[in-house]
């Protein structure tokens, strides 16, 4: 695919692209809408302190962890266009809560739900991947997921703006938010009827269970049931740090750790509830896929978008601490590791497109993130800035880049059950956000960015055991396994059924 594509606006999934990251990018334009207000906010309302907004940021990361997740299952039984257009609807009301909410309490909880809009990221992915064929998969996801991403960096650029010159006065950050919600509202009723679930009736598969990933062999349950319980676990991060800051008593926080345990266990129970039948009943060869890559690419967007995330909440700080420069202007370097999105992350897809080795591709990308952050550790003050910029935007290129590798893989590992994985592998770039936050509260910038690459280092080791080439990733169409066939047939059945 070429980039001159994409302004083939009469191909239909073309169209399909631009519709759906335009989507991305309104979600993720509400979802960012908070920081870049910061200090409007800490101005009209006295009740706030800096730190409430950071606590503020955790929160806006935390439930993204198991809303991917849920909102995974739900892209395999229900489609991407219906989730996409549900999820838009109901996050607006979040979002207007957070926009009028007059105490604090209102504001955590509301900031809390809204970060569920983060799950925005994997319908989109699921929605390319019904529309373009395995040659294609990752130049088009990466050019969905960088525009997409690009809404928050406009959203710093755009919303005080809009706050000051539009609306004016102690609350027009109130009524910025607000709009946003409303655009997004509108756009997510708009979305239901612009769009279908690929480009024919059979291009959705559902799983056989959408309760849980279907897995290929008894060590690989085990693993699942492994990579599964980081994701709600890391949940008792966030509690643990309410509760330090004040704000939940330790009766209520012991409640929170119980409902994180239950979560846990139910969600094993679902896992073996899937899965016990399925392979007691033994797999068939052509169905089976290894969850080692599953695993692998979890580890990779661990790193790289949860680095991102981190990344970009201390950026603006650092550079204005250690070159003591303005506000606005250390604020538009920062954006710089955000706008380098819109090129790089196609790119990522495209190079992992046209090497014709996704894995190398992987590899190389996260070998460099590695080597981004370790040089990032070492710049201070005796550095010339314009040299420090440059290390900043090389390192994001190869971060922005290697999330586009990571979703360019997983179309290809396992058609059926693709809104899980993406779900699953999405989730952990925001368990990695909660821990490197979090991390973050006890480390310097340069020690914050030596741990950064050694995630990523470990990462890159992961995939060098355990990340396989999948078949069929080049492809004019996607393998289709003889589960997949009996499960089309028996969907054209009941179908035909129907009076």
């Amino acid at each position: 695919m070429k980039v001159s594509a994409v302004f083939k606006f009469r191909s239909p999934e073309i169209r399909a692209l631009h519709l759906t990251w335009i989507a991305f990018f309104i979600t993720f334009y509400v979802w960012f809408n908070m920081a870049p207000l910061a200090s409007s906010m800490l101005k009209s309302v006295d009740w706030l302190t800096p730190d409430d907004l950071k606590l503020f940021a955790i929160c806006n990361v935390a439930l993204t962890i198991p809303a991917r997740i849920i909102v995974g299952m739900a892209l395999d039984r229900f489609g991407p266009r219906r989730v996409f257009s549900v999820l838009m609807v109901t996050m607006s009301l979040p979002a207007l809560a957070f926009a009028f909410g007059n105490s604090m309490m209102q504001l955590l909880v509301a900031r809390l739900v809204l970060s569920s809009i983060g799950a925005s990221f994997v319908v989109g992915i699921h929605m390319t991947a019904l529309w373009f064929k395995p040659k294609d998969i990752g130049f088009a996801e990466g050019f969905y997921a960088g525009w997409g991403n690009f809404g928050s960096a406009v959203a710093a650029m755009s919303l005080p703006t809009i706050a000051l010159s539009m609306y004016g006065g102690p609350d027009g950050w109130r009524w910025a938010i607000a709009q946003s919600a409303i655009v997004m509202a509108a756009y997510g009723v708009y979305y239901w009827f612009a769009i279908t679930d690929g480009p024919d009736a059979n291009s959705h598969r559902k799983p056989r269970k959408s309760a849980a990933m279907e897995v290929s062999s008894w060590a690989d349950m085990i693993k699942l049931i492994i990579w599964t319980i980081p994701l709600v676990g890391v949940l008792a991060i966030l509690v643990w740090r309410i509760q330090y800051m004040g704000y939940l008593s330790v009766t209520s926080a012991v409640i929170a750790y119980l409902v994180i345990v239950a979560i846990v266990i139910y969600q094993i129970v679902q896992i073996l509830r899937v899965n016990l039948p399925i392979l007691r009943k033994g797999v068939p060869e052509d169905d089976k896929y290894s969850f080692n890559s599953v695993a692998a690419l979890n580890s990779t967007y661990f790193a790289n978008f949860g680095a991102e995330l981190a990344v970009v909440s201390m950026l603006p700080m650092f550079f204005e601490e250690t070159w003591g420069l303005n506000a606005a202007t250390a604020g538009m370097i920062a954006a710089s590791f955000a706008f380098v999105n819109l090129v790089a992350r196609p790119m990522g897809g495209m190079v992992s497109d046209r090497m014709g080795n996704r894995r190398f591709v992987m590899l190389c990308y996260m070998f460099g993130i590695s080597i981004g952050f370790l040089l990032m550790g070492m710049l201070n003050s005796s550095w010339p800035l314009i040299l420090a910029i440059a290390v900043t935007i090389g390192t994001s290129i190869f971060v922005q880049g290697a999330e586009g590798a990571t979703f360019g893989i997983i179309p290809s590992i396992k058609r059926r059950i693709t809104g899980q994985i993406s779900g699953m592998a999405g989730a952990y770039g925001n368990v990695g956000a909660v821990v490197y936050l979090t991390i973050f509260t006890f480390v310097t910038p340069s020690q914050f960015f030596y741990i950064i690459a050694t995630g990523a280092f470990t990462s890159w080791l992961i995939c060098l055991v355990w990340l396989k080439e999948p078949e069929g990733a080049f492809d004019d169409e996607y393998y289709v396994s003889s589960v997949d066939r009996d499960i089309e047939a028996q969907a054209q059945a009941l179908q035909n059924s129907k009076p």
